[in-house]
């Protein structure tokens, strides 16, 4: 056996403790590196549950405060459409308004030679079987009893009781209103009456006159209420009766949905021959000296 000097005893001795320590180290890495990659494989599931959990748990918390949100834009939206259906409704409803006088002011200039006055519909009778009416105009505008209520469409009724203010208005369709009406076409004259009802009857025309259905009537003049001409309905269905036809007319006037109105301010017939009668009945006679010629 070899003898070691003694000299190279503690180099060798230190050589091997530092092998030793190396493969110690590195076996203890090995270990190590084992170690962890148990600890991970153990724990991602865990931490992937976690994560996936936190996930689930922020986007449903997202969402929740999402849909807050946009529940209030929705409802202020809601609002917001409702307020401007509402004034398209108001505009709608003034623009029909102007319409409607436009529509007054025309015929009121069309008929100059006709003393009138507008009015508006202020109420209705409380009585479900009248057809009644209420303006706004009374005994300070010069509005007395039976004269006649009519609107550029057509006859509407007549004043049945007057107060200071106001006017109470029996309309054409109750079964005490009517008016005198002649057909456009024949001239066949006879009395108009309500019915209580939204349709009108045409009373007194015989079975031997011819009669036909879209036929127009309009007033007479006669009843001394509604001046002549004024529409009162059109024809939609004729039968033969006993002793007289059975005639029913759709009034022109819209009678159902009244706002504005006018008053004739009249109780006689209008007949525009006789208005240069007064102007005629002043001048003297062509014999008189005063019809002479002065020098």
């Amino acid at each position: 056996m070899v003898a070691i000097p003694s000299r190279h005893r503690s180099f060798w001795l230190l050589a091997t403790i530092i092998s030793a320590q190396v493969l110690l180290l590195a076996v203890h890495e090995q270990q190590g590196r084992l170690m962890r990659a148990w600890t991970v494989a153990l724990i991602s599931p865990f931490e992937r549950v976690g994560a996936w959990s936190i996930g689930k748990i922020r986007g449903t918390w997202n969402n929740y405060i999402g849909l807050r949100g946009a529940r209030r834009e929705n409802e202020q939206l809601r609002q917001e459409l409702d307020a401007l259906k509402l004034r398209i409704q108001q505009l709608e409803g003034k623009a029909a308004e102007a319409d409607r006088l436009a529509s007054l002011l025309n015929f009121r200039q069309s008929h100059g030679d006709l003393p009138m006055i507008a009015a508006r519909v202020i109420g209705a009778s409380a009585d479900p079987g009248g057809q009644t009416v209420y303006i706004d105009r009374g005994e300070r505008d010069g509005v007395r009893k039976d004269m006649g209520i009519i609107t550029p469409d057509g006859v509407v009724g007549k004043v049945i009781e007057v107060f200071r203010d106001t006017s109470h208005v029996l309309l054409v369709s109750d079964r005490e209103g009517g008016a005198h009406g002649i057909m456009a076409d024949s001239r066949i004259q006879s009395w108009v009456g309500g019915t209580g009802e939204p349709l009108l009857s045409m009373k007194y025309v015989s079975n031997d006159d011819q009669v036909s259905v879209g036929g127009r009537v309009v007033t007479s003049g006669l009843d001394r209420v509604f001046p002549k001409d004024v529409p009162v309905g059109t024809i939609i269905d004729v039968k033969p009766g006993n002793p007289f036809k059975q005639i029913r007319l759709k009034p022109a006037a819209h009678l159902d949905r009244l706002e504005e109105v006018i008053v004739v301010l009249t109780l006689r017939p209008l007949d525009p021959k006789k208005t240069a009668e007064p102007a005629a009945a002043n001048l003297p006679p062509k014999n008189s000296p005063e019809a002479a010629p002065k020098p």
